[in-house]
């Protein structure tokens, strides 16, 4: 058997589940047993296997933990009506001409808060999605400038998973990572937002979102209190408290608001936290509202922890060497930086998940950064201008097509997600020159 050949036809596998919405869960376990019996066939043991694949998986538990909260989380800002008074509050001071940039800041607002590009795209970017469309906003400008927003949390949270998990593959320390990631990252952040104002000028938006405004304050009580949650988050954050500790004090506030001020029961409160957040009223917010809860991080758990297997199992049996000899190679013509945007491409586009490309890049990609000298900050910080964004705008990889789905639009979003494409760019010139993390 072959090492490309199996490398394709798990990628056509991944290609085939994105394309036919079957769960990535199947592909993955076909994959794992593919890339299992290749290794057998080169004379590695079932035993010796299966102690790398747990090797792999050990690196995650720490995710893993994470999404719980997150979980928990999720569902706690919703009954406790957190995610409602931002949105009203958003919405109430978002001008129509001014419309872009401020979905755009009002989703990277979320997605810092919330730390997860789904759950900012499937809230606050479904609402404002459709006051898009009632304003007949271009679909997919406005698809652009959300994800844009969204993943700008996914990428610098400090309860993004993604930046939990590359602090933990480089053996980093998560708050000077996004201390870093802000420095590197302020002009593209910046000079999307004026994109968005230049494209919103010659596109206002008139759009009517008072129905949804009435929704929400007849549902939710909008004291200025609902706000502490999400504020404790900022605040401990800034204090680089470690982030469970702070999404524990989060979650524990947000209990107090659910049963105090919202008059959710403790039962119902639980049935919240373990299934997701549900609403007794009916409209267009009560439907999008909904979700969050541990279950909902099952997924996307048992993704991370298979993806971890697979790393283990490349890192144990060398089956990556040769992509990672000629990475070295092309890091000595050009940069290591550029090396490793190439073969985020190509992970992004193989792997067909943001967690699984993030873990290949880090494997083609440390043992150049480590003969080159350079820091495992600067390789974290590499990671995340790199791939973590680049897996948006693959169009088969889930994480761009997921959001985009919520959102009703198509891949034609990308050329105007400008903030995932620009930090990137931004990093490929300005990596050329010492950065003081080297």
């Amino acid at each position: 058997m072959h090492t490309g050949f199996v490398f394709g036809l798990f990628f056509v596998g991944l290609l085939f589940s994105v394309q036919q919405h079957i769960p990535l869960l199947y592909p993955l376990l076909l994959g794992l047993a593919a890339f299992t019996a290749l290794a057998m066939r080169q004379g590695h043991s079932l035993r010796s296997l299966g102690s790398m694949m747990l090797a792999g998986s050990r690196k995650s538990l720490i995710v893993i933990k994470i999404f719980v909260l997150i979980g928990v989380i999720t569902a706690v800002w919703r009954s406790a009506g957190t995610i409602s008074t931002i949105v009203y509050y958003g919405i109430a001071w978002m001008p129509g001409d001014y419309f872009l940039p401020g979905a755009f800041l009002l989703c990277s607002l979320v997605s810092f808060l919330l730390g997860t590009s789904f759950g900012t795209a499937g809230t606050i970017g479904v609402v404002l999605m459709v006051l898009a469309q009632s304003g007949h906003m271009d679909v997919s400008m406005a698809a652009g400038a959300i994800i844009a927003g969204a993943y700008f949390g996914d990428r610098s949270s400090p309860m993004s998973s993604s930046a939990n998990l590359v602090a933990v593959l480089t053996g980093t320390n998560l708050y000077d990572n996004l201390k870093n990631m802000f420095r590197s990252a302020w002009i593209p952040f910046f000079l999307s937002t004026l994109a968005y104002v230049w494209l919103s000028q010659n596109h206002p938006l008139q759009f009517q979102a008072d129905s949804i405004s009435q929704e929400i304050a007849a549902t939710f009580n909008l004291s200025p209190f609902t706000l502490l949650p999400a504020l404790v988050i900022l605040i401990l954050g800034a204090c680089r408290t470690d982030v469970k500790l702070a999404m524990g004090v989060s979650i524990l506030l947000g209990v107090f608001l659910s049963l105090w001020v919202q008059q959710v029961s403790a039962m119902q409160l639980f049935h919240y936290v373990i299934w997701g957040y549900t609403s007794d009223h009916t409209g267009f917010f009560a439907g999008i509202i909904q979700g969050g809860g541990l279950f909902s991080m099952l997924n996307v758990a048992l993704i991370v922890l298979i993806s971890s297997a697979y790393a283990g199992i490349f890192a144990g049996t060398n089956l990556l060497q040769n992509f990672e000899n000629a990475l070295m190679k092309l890091s000595q013509r050009t940069s290591p930086f550029a090396s490793l945007l190439l073969s985020s491409l190509g992970t992004a586009a193989f792997s067909c998940n943001q967690t699984l490309a993030i873990l290949l890049t880090y494997q083609l990609a440390h043992k150049t950064y480590a003969s080159c000298r350079l820091s495992a900050s600067r390789l974290a910080l590499d990671l995340e201008n790199s791939v973590v964004l680049l897996s948006v705008v693959i169009p088969w990889n889930i994480a761009g097509a997921v959001p985009a789905a919520a959102l009703g639009a198509d891949a034609s979003f990308i050329p105007y997600a400008f903030y995932l494409f620009l930090v990137p760019l931004w990093w490929l010139l300005k990596s050329r020159k010492p950065t003081g993390l080297d």
